[in-house]
């Protein structure tokens, strides 16, 4: 049996096409799987006998905070292989995760502070955790500025590489927040050396639409990468073949 040489795909002009066979299956996914999950999420996990029927926002919240750091954390590697490597598909993919990452971050926000208002008591508080995951947004904002405001593409992903690299330390910052300062956001939600303190069916929704988030990102990177290899590479000969068939 042969082996796949997956080393090609790291060439804009092989990716491309993988890249557009990829997308149905994530995109029928994604819906799939976040339908899934809004179903166990709000009609068959229980009421929570502390919070009520509001703690179900959590549902959306807990996983959308995960993806806005996973999302980071994935820009800065590709971003560090786009300047050791001097890898125009890393960069590409680094340019392409940024607006989703900023989207969950925003949506973590949005969500955490629909949360806190009936538990708090306020739509926002100067939390650790929700303070560095707003800074978390202005970093997706900056990353996505500088790749706009410099016109020279080699030295916009250069600088915008460095700026993501050096804005990953944020991310523990958000995850230890709550460990290492005393803050009104509760501790994490799940835990990898202990079990889970909620029912099996809220855990299962969670975890439904966390893939689901998971599907939907690379199913929308996917396309969207595919629309910065065009703008990018619309001078090279493949390219101009591809439209000359259309």
């Amino acid at each position: 049996m042969s082996k796949i040489n997956w080393f090609k795909y790291s060439s804009p002009p092989a990716f491309f096409p993988l890249a557009g066979r990829m997308i149905p299956w994530f995109s029928a996914a994604a819906v799939l799987l976040i339908a899934a999950g809004l179903y166990i999420s709000f009609f068959v996990a229980p009421t929570d006998f502390q919070q009520g029927e509001a703690y179900r926002i959590i549902f959306l919240h807990v996983p959308a905070a995960w993806m806005s750091m996973f999302i980071y954390v994935l820009m800065a590697g590709y971003s560090a292989l786009s300047l050791g490597f001097n890898a125009r598909l890393s960069a590409m993919m680094a340019s392409a995760l940024a607006p989703t990452g900023a989207l969950f971050t925003f949506l973590a926000l949005l969500t955490g502070s629909l949360w806190g208002k009936p538990m708090w008591g306020a739509w926002w508080v100067w939390d650790a955790r929700l303070t560095s995951e707003l800074i978390l947004l202005f970093l997706y904002i900056g990353y996505i500025s500088l790749q706009s405001a410099i016109d020279d593409r080699r030295r916009a992903d250069r600088t915008s590489a460095v700026f993501a690299l050096v804005g990953v330390i944020n991310v523990p910052i958000i995850y230890f927040s709550v460990r290492w300062w005393n803050t009104l956001h509760q501790g994490a939600t799940i835990s990898m050396t202990k079990a889970p303190a909620m029912a099996h069916t809220m855990l299962l929704g969670m975890l439904v639409m966390a893939v689901g988030f998971w599907m939907y990102t690379i199913a929308v990177v996917l396309m969207r990468v595919r629309c910065v290899i065009l703008e990018r590479e619309r001078e090279a000969g493949w390219v101009q073949d591809m439209r000359g068939m259309e």
